[in-house]
């Protein structure tokens, strides 16, 4: 979404008054959205269960006390697992670590790329060079592999994990926002603001990121769920947080011996996953489309 262009220099280095109309149109887009809605009151319920986790728990999620690879019943609605411990307790206990790897990784790596974009698109040259060439060689291998290979280094560890995933994601925000800057470093309301002596730290910060938000935070939405999927693999390949630690991948790397025993130790928590990686992809298709100001116009 750009800014009006005013035909004074000094209204067009002020900050856009119509931006502040297409955020409002992009809202009301969403409002309208039934995917996106649905997105937000299932992400919302599971953020709502993993903040209040230890209240919702029928059991301590690490207890073996009950009866081993016990099928689903009343008592324990999804059943237990080989160790005897009950099996919703623990996935209530792995939506907590889930959904924080996964929006404080996505959050990370904003912080750490976000900036490396914006320097290297707007100044160019030697700097856009040397940035870029990292980012191109980070490119060039999987996330996955990167972040097996940190976490092989640094170790488990909920941080680490955190760490890792983070870091295996910054070429992506890295590129877009470098792709954003040089489509709008020559603006008319970026040459008026320079003109009008802004430095070129209130040019990056007042005019050129706020400008970059919108394809970021659909980016965003889109990476969170990637996040998750990465932990949930780092900790099916024992890579992840502490064994001790119930997570949705451990607990389906647990179940690979017992599928044809207990299909449930592996049908819930891939259950668990696909509705919260599905609501999270709902809400970024959403807002792609919401923040993009030919299709909201047109609705």
């Amino acid at each position: 979404m750009r800014p009006a262009v005013s035909s004074s220099v000094s209204a067009a280095a002020a900050p856009p008054a119509p931006a502040v109309s297409e955020w409002r149109r992009a809202v009301r887009y969403l409002r309208r959205d039934v995917k996106v809605v649905a997105g937000f009151l299932v992400l919302g319920g599971l953020v709502l269960t993993a903040l209040l986790g230890p209240l919702l728990s029928p059991y301590d999620p690490n207890a073996q006390a009950f009866d081993l690879l016990a099928p689903p019943s009343w008592q324990h609605p999804l059943g237990t697992d080989e160790f005897g411990r009950d099996l919703l307790s623990r996935l209530i206990a792995g939506a907590r670590i889930s959904l924080t790897v996964g929006f404080a990784a996505v959050l990370l790596a904003m912080l750490a790329a976000v900036p490396l974009g914006l320097v290297a698109g707007y100044y160019g040259g030697w700097v856009d060079l040397l940035i870029m060439r990292y980012i191109d060689l980070q490119w060039a291998f999987p996330a996955l592999i990167i972040a097996v290979g940190l976490m092989a280094i640094l170790g488990p560890g909920l941080g680490n994990v955190i760490v890792a995933v983070a870091l295996a994601y910054i070429d992506d925000f890295a590129r877009l926002a470098r792709a954003e800057v040089l489509a709008l470093r020559e603006e008319e309301f970026v040459v008026a603001a320079r003109a009008t002596g802004a430095s070129d730290l209130r040019l990056i910060l007042r005019h050129l990121l706020p400008n970059s938000l919108a394809p970021l935070i659909v980016q965003a939405t889109v990476s969170v769920s990637y996040a998750i999927l990465a932990e949930s693999t780092l900790s099916f390949l024992g890579l992840g947080v502490k064994i001790t630690t119930p997570t949705w991948g451990l607990i389906l790397s647990g179940a690979r011996g017992f599928f044809t025993l207990a299909w449930w130790l592996a049908i819930f928590p891939g259950l668990a996953i696909m509705v919260t990686v599905l609501s999270i992809n709902c809400i970024g298709d959403g807002l792609r489309d919401a923040l993009d100001v030919r299709v909201s116009r047109a609705a």
